[in-house]
């Protein structure tokens, strides 16, 4: 795409972005962005893309997970750390259930700006404009705060990129070794409420220790000592995507240099739209959240936009649809695919369609509906023959009370007692983990199925 500009975005229409009052001060904080270097390289992209490719063809599983949105207020070494954790405690899950390598990409160093289903917001009788992320305005609830400041892009590129400096020393300074993260997990499934995964614990143990009997340890191995881990975030605030756009001087491509991966929300994937004009230049790794309302038509036009020349792992579609709903909208989506002969990554975004009002009036999704709609993607791809490719998740490695159930049986009079997200609710550190073994068992059983055809 040679004539493709970063700034053409701004001749289409654009939605779901603020109107910044002061011209000048936007333009300067632009141009310095523009200064700056990129957050990740072109490289690490290509990399990802790679690995995304092996998820399409079912030789690796995409694990997509992180905060909702990333604040200023709790920026921290530990929340970072903790999240990172609970990634890799998953991902070893997934990795004994489906026998092959996990893709691990983190909601994290750029997931700022959220997209928000009305304009404004009511509190008694003040109307004032929907907080939309720390990159763009405050979450208190007054005018002031609400305004939409470009400074905020010059912080959210400083938190960013000590957000990756961090990650990228625990991936590589030896906290990600594998005995470390098992012996995590045990520390849960040791608990009596979690002892129905204990004997999945167990085999993974028998499993290191053979390896570890076979001189396969992480004293004689740097691979098991070390992770790959990527970012990603919704590319929603376009002027700051823009100004971290840089040219690869190895392909002469253009690179989101904001985040490893970007996606488009189901609210911004306008085939003519501002958001899927900039994603279709730029050669990062893309998502396409695809909800109930989108159409088999629009899933093409925009599979041809956003991935011409058909590479596998260039193009994931995250699939949110809510418990219940996923066999009427899945399958049509996956013929859309086939017709077109489209090489894409089918992932589960288990939480946007399970939101709802809890009885004590806080927004909460339940343990229960999320992994439901986990059991129904995997069940509809099973029926078509095609592959489940992977999973996406809210959540963190705090002990928040924010999604009802799971074994530590949150409850929606427990949810007022560490319910702190500034958006929309994420699964706790439990929860997250025993997700992680409901839908290992999941592959493990599709796996033997596999298996049972081939020696047949």
């Amino acid at each position: 795409m040679t004539d493709w500009q970063k700034s053409d975005w701004r001749n289409k229409p654009r939605i779901q972005m603020p109107e910044y009052t002061d011209a000048a001060a936007l333009s300067a904080v632009e141009a310095r962005l523009a200064s700056y270097p990129p957050l990740v390289f072109a490289g690490e992209a290509r990399r990802l893309k790679d690995h995304l490719g092996a998820v399409s063809r079912g030789e690796a599983f995409l694990l997509q997970g992180g905060d909702c949105a990333e604040s200023f207020a709790e920026f921290s070494a530990d929340g970072i750390r903790d999240t990172f954790k609970v990634m890799l405690q998953m991902a070893m899950v997934l990795t004994y259930g489906a026998k092959v390598p996990v893709v691990k990409v983190g909601r994290m160093a750029g997931q700022m700006a959220k997209p928000r289903s009305a304009p404004t917001e009511t509190q008694g009788d003040v109307e004032l404009p929907s907080y939309r992320g720390d990159i763009i305005n405050g979450f208190d609830f007054n005018a002031e705060s609400r305004i939409p400041d470009p400074d905020r892009m010059l912080q959210a590129y400083m938190q960013a990129a000590a957000t990756l400096n961090l990650l990228r020393a625990f991936s590589t300074g030896g906290y990600a070794d594998v005995r470390q993260v098992h012996s995590w997990t045990l520390g849960f499934t040791g608990a009596p409420e979690a002892e129905k995964y204990r004997h999945i614990a167990e085999r993974i143990s028998d499993t290191l220790d053979f390896m570890e009997a076979a001189g396969l340890s992480s004293e004689t191995l740097h691979d098991l000592k070390t992770v790959e881990f990527y970012t990603s975030h919704e590319a929603l605030l376009l002027e700051y995507e823009e100004a971290l756009a840089r040219i690869d001087s190895t392909t002469g491509k253009w690179l989101a240099g904001s985040g490893h991966m970007i996606w488009i929300g189901d609210r911004t994937r306008q085939p003519d739209g501002a958001h899927v004009e900039f994603c279709k230049g730029v050669q990062n790794p893309i998502g396409l959240k695809c909800g109930p309302s989108m159409t088999s038509g629009h899933l093409k036009s925009l599979m041809s936009s956003l991935n011409p020349e058909n590479e596998p792992g260039r193009l994931t579609l995250i699939a949110r649809f809510g418990a219940g709903s996923v066999g009427e909208h899945l399958p049509r989506l996956i013929k859309a695919v086939e017709e077109e002969g489209a090489n894409v990554v089918w992932t589960c975004d288990a939480m946007h369609g399970n939101t709802i009002k809890s009885t004590t009036g806080y927004k909460t999704r339940p343990f229960d509906s999320v992994l439901r709609e986990v059991k129904e993607f995997f069940d509809v791809h099973n029926a078509e023959g095609t592959i489940p490719g992977g999973v996406h998740f809210e959540m963190t490695g705090k002990d928040v009370t924010e999604c009802t159930g799971g074994v530590r049986a949150v409850t929606d009079e427990d949810l007022s007692d560490r319910y702190h997200t500034a958006c929309d609710p994420r699964l706790n550190a439990s929860q997250s983990l025993e997700l992680a073994f409901l839908v290992s068992e999941e592959l493990s059983a599709r796996r033997a199925k596999l298996d049972h055809a081939k020696a047949s």
